[in-house]
């Protein structure tokens, strides 16, 4: 199955709960993951599918496959560098972002979830019978014709 980019369910989901968050729950919540970390957890499942669009558009990506590790890892250490390490050194970003290390922990976190989500929604839908047949310990799969 190919990946949809821009409907991937979990794209569209945190999309959803990044407004959610804003207009519904900041103003009436104080503090706290909501307010702190909400918007790092979904940063990667976010940015993610809108980055590899752009690169299958301007034709810099071959397939549409999910997102592969590295376009995932890269986002995750880059975004990591530019807003817990770079921006809140610089004067135009005084008090507007605060180096934070937990937000890289909540980036990965995030980047794990969905990793782990696009390659069990579309790679196990790509898989044949065949491959869905589970080999027995010490013994090789056997193929759906073949009977016991």
């Amino acid at each position: 199955m190919k990946f949809p980019y821009l409907r991937d369910p979990l794209f569209i989901g945190c999309l959803i709960l990044y407004f959610v968050n804003r207009w519904l729950i900041k103003p009436l919540v104080a503090g706290g993951f909501f307010h702190d970390y909400l918007n790092d957890l979904i940063c990667i499942p976010f940015w993610v599918p809108i980055m590899v669009f752009a690169l299958r558009r301007l034709g810099l990506r071959s397939d549409d496959g999910p997102p592969r590790a590295d376009e995932i890892l890269i986002p995750l250490l880059m975004w990591s560098a530019i807003f817990e390490l770079f921006l809140p050194r610089t004067r135009y970003f005084e008090g507007l972002a605060i180096s934070d290390y937990v937000d890289v922990l909540w980036y990965a976190i995030g980047a794990l979830v969905a990793s782990v989500f696009w390659n069990i929604r579309y790679k196990r839908q790509n898989e044949t019978p065949e491959q869905m047949v589970r080999a027995e310990p010490g013994r090789p799969a056997k193929h759906l014709t073949e009977h016991p």
